[in-house]
């Protein structure tokens, strides 16, 4: 079975005026709808996570030049603005919602800005979107102790269960990190993949719980957007995120360290 590097795109808020605290990762109405123009046009085949996973796990082929359209968090402009756009192309996209920032009675307030109720993420899945978790409160997982691990995980997933009448089969990791006890959780906790960031393209190799996604963000233009689903040479902007993720995890870890090595703590 030959390694195909499929595209995940991430997205988060699509909306044409978003406030500050997503706006650098946020895209337009019109941008977003011209990216989905871009992928019919050149004859990629959208599929969800859950289907990827499957064909990568049964090695079942997967269709003619795929691509993924993921959304985080679970911000109101999917419902509004994604899926009429998604709908006319007839593409199938995953959301992963932090279910204790969506609007209703498991709302956190930590939501960012005008998030999703319940009634428009069952919409969002009757119209074929999967939805996946995300955690309840978007923490950092791999710096939280395994009991808060595991309730972020199971909370997410009961919470989704309940209000879908269906279990989610995929996870994303808030701000992309993990680590080896972070992703063995979520296995154990009954999730079949999850995805990480790493801003490159998904490989079979990579294995189900840490797929690599590419960042779509307010300031991917076409051409940018057009030589990053073809697979072509990621923007010199990744090379520069994925070297500043790198260097802030090691400062994420050591700091974390400390703190368990403070006097006093247990």
């Amino acid at each position: 079975m030959t390694d195909e590097r499929v595209p995940i795109l991430m997205y988060h808020s699509v909306a044409a005026e978003p406030n500050d605290a997503t706006r650098a990762l946020s895209v337009t109405p019109q941008a977003f709808a011209g990216q989905m123009a871009v992928l019919a046009e050149r004859g990629l085949t959208p599929v969800d996570t859950a289907e990827l996973a499957a064909c990568w796990r049964t090695g079942r082929p997967l269709p003619a030049r795929p691509v993924l359209v993921t959304f985080d968090d679970g911000y109101e402009g999917v419902h509004r603005h994604a899926l009429p756009v998604l709908a006319r192309h007839g593409f199938p996209a995953t959301l992963f919602v932090s279910t204790g920032w969506l609007r209703g009675p498991h709302d956190t307030g930590g939501g960012l800005d005008t998030m999703l109720d319940w009634d428009q993420v069952r919409e969002l899945a009757d119209a074929g979107v999967e939805i996946g978790g995300h955690s309840h409160s978007h923490p950092q997982l791999d710096q939280l102790d395994d009991r808060r691990l595991r309730s972020e995980l199971i909370l997410c997933k009961e919470i989704i269960s309940d209000q879908l009448s269906r279990t989610p089969a995929s996870f994303a990791y808030p701000y992309g990190y993990s680590s080896r006890r972070v992703r063995e959780a979520v296995r154990e906790t009954g999730y079949a993949q999850a995805l990480a960031v790493g801003n490159g393209l998904a490989r079979r190799a990579q294995g189900p719980y840490a797929l690599r996604r590419v960042t779509v963000r307010r300031s991917t233009d076409t051409a940018e957007f057009e030589r990053l689903v073809e697979g072509r040479a990621l923007s010199r902007v990744f090379v520069r995120d994925r070297a500043l993720t790198k260097g802030y995890a090691v400062v994420r870890r050591a700091r974390h360290a400390r703190r368990l090595a403070a006097p006093g703590r247990r």
